[in-house]
């Protein structure tokens, strides 16, 4: 065999090689991520609320993504109040404050996760809130409130749902709830959480 029949034969080899890698792809079958535009909301350490503007908005459903980090790990300094609910994002309703009606998503750090809760005002009586769903740490999950003329409706990832009746037929303005830590204690540390509603 002369050696330009062996150079060939070497260099087809080679680009042989370098095609069957070429033409492999890896293949997925999970879809790509959501896209998420988050608009990160900070409370300071020893505060309970964020700076944010009264914004009034006529609705029938607020509907958001939203993404915890590893901020919302904590320990309350009095064991007792580690099962208060802190305050996600809501709406006041009933043409009234939102201690006397309103309805928005709680969440709270409990036997080592992350407990999304349902929490209310309805005639100025807080009933107590209601476990929706468990979710992860850096993760981005859907959560809505449907305001129905008899109940609220929670609904998480569109599968965790709890409905919680009301006490008004209301459709007119109604303002917006931003994220509030306790409960009795301010936040132990900075706590970030980044919203984007839908």
């Amino acid at each position: 065999m002369n050696k330009t029949f062996q150079l060939y034969l070497k260099t087809l080899t080679t680009l042989l090689i370098i095609f069957s890698f070429l033409g492999c792809s890896k293949k997925t079958d999970d879809p790509s991520p959501p896209s998420f535009n988050g608009k990160k909301y900070t409370i300071a350490p020893g505060a309970h609320e964020t700076s944010d503007p009264i914004v009034f908005k006529t609705t029938s459903e607020l509907k958001f993504k939203a993404k915890f980090d590893s901020s919302a790990i904590y320990t309350t300094i009095d064991p007792s109040n580690q099962d208060d609910t802190n305050k996600l994002l809501g709406l006041s309703d009933c043409g009234t404050l939102h201690q006397t009606n309103s309805a928005r998503f709680g969440w709270r750090w409990v036997n080592n996760q992350l407990e999304i809760m349902a929490y209310c005002y309805i005639g100025e009586i807080r009933p107590e809130p209601v476990r929706v769903a468990i979710v992860e740490l850096n993760t981005v999950n859907t959560y809505s409130i449907a305001f129905k003329s008899d109940r609220y409706i929670f609904t998480v990832n569109d599968t965790n749902k709890v409905e919680v009746p009301k006490s008004c037929d209301y459709n007119g303005l109604r303002y917006k709830l931003y994220p509030y830590f306790g409960g009795d204690e301010p936040a132990p540390h900075e706590i970030n959480i980044w919203i984007e509603e839908l």
